[in-house]
């Protein structure tokens, strides 16, 4: 099982001079999930190298077993410091990809045409691709071949109003990745703010906050397994 993750190389929280970047929860549980179930992991972002880490993820209120365990292991903090520039990634290396949030993606991956393309061809080749919290958003430039919004008609799930609005940036993010979805003809489904919530719909995987990054994961390699049984 080969995993791409891909992650932001965005690190300014629009014009409030805060740094933003990935969510540490979100790329350490998924992480640990691949890893444990033996997966190839490989690591992208737009500019290559290490992307940037939203300072507040990392704070004690944040932290979990999983994020100490990535922030103790020295060949996944190698391997973060060291992403592949995603313009020199390609789908048919992957079973799957993986888009962790935190804000930054919304600034760059959701613009971002490599990011357009690569998942597009992921989903052209039949494969499940999976996206939490703010990373949804990644999707609503996304098209079917006949130039639909890939998300028209589909569940999914995602960082909702309430929750943005709790951490006070609803006038700062570029788009609230709720009514965007909803825009694109979205089926868009939620819980109390900071539930765990994930939705399966076909190729889509959709966790709305970072708390359900893991289970998204788990998600994604049963999608996997499921698959490759049925081709085995």
């Amino acid at each position: 099982m080969k995993v791409l993750m891909v992650l932001t190389s965005h690190d300014t929280l629009g014009d409030t001079g805060k740094k933003t970047g990935f969510w540490l929860e979100e790329l350490a549980a998924p992480y640990y999930i691949f890893k444990d179930a033996g997966a190839e992991i490989t690591l992208a972002s737009p500019k290559g190298g290490e992307p940037p880490l939203d300072p507040k993820s990392d704070e004690p209120m944040f932290q979990t077993d999983l994020t100490r365990r990535f922030s103790a292991d020295e060949v996944a903090k190698a391997k973060l410091a060291e992403t592949e520039r995603l313009d020199s990634v390609d789908q048919k290396d992957f079973d799957t990809v993986f888009y962790p949030g935190g804000h930054g993606p919304l600034w760059d991956l959701a613009e971002d045409p490599n990011s357009i393309k690569l998942i597009e061809a992921f989903i052209a080749a039949g494969k499940t691709i999976a996206l939490v919290c703010h990373a949804p958003g990644v999707l609503h430039r996304v098209t079917n071949p006949d130039g639909t919004p890939f998300v028209q008609g589909r569940y999914v799930t995602g960082f909702t109003n309430s929750e943005e609005e709790a951490v006070g940036l609803t006038k700062v993010v570029p788009f609230l990745v709720e009514d965007e979805l909803l825009s694109l003809g979205a089926v868009f489904s939620k819980v109390n703010d900071w539930g765990v919530h994930t939705v399966v719909d076909g190729q889509l995987i959709s966790g709305q906050n970072p708390a359900s990054s893991g289970e998204a994961a788990e998600a994604l390699v049963a999608a996997l397994s499921q698959r490759k049984t049925k081709t085995a």
